[in-house]
């Protein structure tokens, strides 16, 4: 009797919650708030918007600007796949940043805000899975976000603009399939660069019991990062700045593909993403219950 009593009490496990409920439950919680819902559906009809825009202005004859984003835009005429990658750049001037940053701000500081976040930390669930189970479900809905985003500038793109290939930066024209795998290639660049700045909100996030100041903070990191990047005389600056990666993501347009910019910004994204990890779970661990 005696044993079986110590045996039962040696296994902590029998407390504990099954990893994949807290998942499921972590999404269904995130994707449940009104906000939520409403900036997915905005950022689902950015793309095409931007499509019938660029349609309207090609009818007008309106010619394009010297700007990155003006000539991807007037690339788009005719060559409708690439009116994703055009959305999805577009977006990550600020759209996808806020999109992060609230998420964020909703996974640590919300749940502090509203009074539930004591409730999960006497939980038993251990503090690291707890914000696992929190960083999982930012990241999740990110990259649901930007793919949702890639899918109906596809669509968009190819009824309003037509094309059946991608013409690149380069002047060459690349088939069907490696157009698509092009697309998927700026889905999984533009989706890390938000999770490095969600991940640095994730760790103001667990310094504070409000969520605005979370997203004021991150907001202020681009804005930031943009403004020294626009300095030449903090040139020295430019390889710890998170926005100079977000510079090197049209380079997916052009041909050859020049992997060297494009890992080195996956890079840096993923400095960014274990040093904001990190301090938000040292926060986790010395948090009062």
């Amino acid at each position: 009797m005696t044993a079986m009593t110590l045996g039962d009490i040696q296994r902590p496990d029998a407390r504990r919650a099954p990893l994949g409920r807290l998942l499921r439950s972590e999404l269904r919680m995130v994707l449940r708030r009104p906000r939520t819902l409403i900036l997915i559906g905005l950022l689902a009809l950015v793309p095409v918007i931007a499509g019938v825009g660029i349609w309207i202005a090609t009818d007008a004859g309106a010619n394009s600007g010297n700007s990155v984003e003006e000539g991807i835009a007037g690339l788009v005429d005719g060559n409708g796949l690439l009116l994703p990658v055009f959305a999805l750049i577009i977006g990550l001037n600020m759209l996808l940043p806020l999109t992060g940053a609230m998420l964020a701000a909703d996974a640590l500081a919300g749940e502090a805000a509203s009074g539930t976040m004591r409730t999960l930390l006497l939980a038993p669930v251990s503090r690291p899975r707890l914000l696992a189970v929190k960083a999982f479900g930012v990241a999740t809905v990110t990259l649901f976000v930007v793919t949702l985003m890639a899918v109906t500038g596809t669509i968009a793109g190819v009824i309003l603009l037509g094309g059946d290939g991608m013409m690149t930066m380069s002047g060459t024209t690349l088939p069907l399939g490696e157009a698509l795998g092009r697309i998927l290639l700026t889905v999984l660049l533009v989706t890390v660069q938000v999770w490095a700045l969600a991940a640095v909100a994730l760790a103001v996030s667990a310094w504070t019991e409000h969520p605005l100041i979370v997203v004021v903070v991150a907001l202020g990191v681009v804005i930031l990062s943009g403004v020294l990047s626009a300095i030449p005389a903090l040139d020295w600056l430019d390889p710890v700045l998170m926005t100079t990666s977000w510079m090197s993501i049209p380079e997916v347009i052009r041909d050859p593909l020049p992997t060297g910019t494009l890992t080195e910004g996956v890079l840096r994204a993923a400095c960014y993403i274990v040093i904001g990890y990190s301090l938000a779970l040292s926060r986790m661990l010395s948090r009062d219950g």
